[in-house]
């Protein structure tokens, strides 16, 4: 647990919103797509419920705290199959789960025999975890419990409305962006809530901080032109790594392949940094390096993801090379499945 861990009160309340909500079983008629709003009381900001577990596999809340975390979740949805099964990892979010008693960490269960607490069944024990772009889940932190609760317990009136009459989440017919919102007006004691339409439009992209480093540049420029066909990718890897004392994370991998030969001639893992956009803006330098230790610049990179080809794009301009986003490379595919499966097996 950190410095900011949620206080014996905290925790209960908590626990006691998660309970009613679990007593009700909103998932028997709601989809994780019936999403409504929840003004937090500390920040006026409005963050976004979401309920899973309609086919019975993962009952639970998710709490996406502002607008940019909402479109990623849509972004996710609306891929479907094709989304990456990692991509739900580098969306910010809070969650209250509802798992087996075996599920719990050694903290959980503590936090349980303090407050009294015990349950008893399958996917009967609630869990909350604190969700951030290419870091473990882990434990929430004080101000996160208490967004979580106002959002639990928002979620028991909002769900039993939608029961009888589910038009309430659907508030104009000609507009997509407008939701209901919970929103709190301070009244005497206990705090008073009510509805309010919100219009939320997509948020603006974030910038791309790159830096690549002159001194790299410099050396890359001075190198022989190659006719080597580099394939690349850039992803997560899902098991995480954990330093002492820190919160673990999920390392993300440069791979770099040559197209005609399959060999791998780059690999480097990284560090995610403390938003997925400032993880992204690691690339084009790493790249750089991956390309001064090869002593070579190639002439063509060819990597699956558009997101990546828009990456290397600056380093791209600055050597004068070619980068395109082709479906499917098939030596890089094969390249990566071996990664991933010595890395599972600890030989990574």
């Amino acid at each position: 647990m950190t410095d900011s861990r949620p206080t014996l009160h905290e925790f209960r309340t908590l626990y006691k919103a998660a309970m009613r909500v679990k007593e009700i079983a909103p998932w028997e008629w709601m989809t994780e797509t019936d999403v409504f709003g929840v003004e937090n009381p500390e920040s006026n900001e409005i963050g976004f419920v979401s309920v899973m577990g309609m086919l019975g596999q993962h009952l639970a809340l998710a709490l996406y705290p502002d607008t940019r975390a909402l479109y990623r979740f849509w972004d996710v949805h609306h891929m479907g199959g094709s989304a990456p099964p990692e991509s739900v990892l580098e969306i910010p979010q809070l969650q209250a789960s509802f798992e087996n008693r075996d599920q719990l960490s050694r903290e959980d269960r503590h936090v349980m025999r303090e407050l009294g607490l015990t349950f008893r069944g399958r996917q009967a024990w609630p869990m909350f975890r604190s969700y951030r772009p290419g870091y473990f889940p882990w434990y929430v932190e004080a101000a996160e419990a208490r967004f979580l609760t106002h959002a639990l317990e928002q979620t028991v009136d909002v769900a039993l409305r939608f029961k009888e009459d589910p038009a309430i989440l659907t508030p104009s017919d000609d507009d997509d962006d407008d939701y209901l919102v919970r929103v709190p007006r301070k009244k005497g004691s206990p705090r008073v809530w009510e509805d309010r339409i919100v219009t939320v439009e997509p948020p603006e992209p974030m910038p791309i901080q790159v830096t690549i480093d002159v001194g790299t540049l410099d050396e890359l420029r001075r190198l022989p032109r190659s006719r080597h066909v580099i394939e690349m990718d850039f992803f997560m890897v899902p098991a995480p790594v954990q330093e002492k004392g820190a919160r673990p994370y999920f390392p993300y991998v440069l791979l770099a392949v040559e197209s005609d030969t399959g060999m791998v001639v780059g690999c480097e893992l990284l560090k995610p940094g403390l938003t997925i956009e400032a993880t992204w803006a690691l690339v084009p330098n790493s790249v750089a390096q991956q390309l001064s230790k090869l002593e070579i610049v190639p002439h063509h990179i060819s990597v699956e993801s558009l997101l990546l080809a828009d990456l290397l794009q600056p380093l791209a301009e600055e050597l004068g090379l070619d980068v395109t986003s082709t479906p499917i490379l098939p030596s890089l595919d094969e390249a990566r499945e071996s990664f991933l499966g010595h890395f599972y097996d600890g030989a990574v």
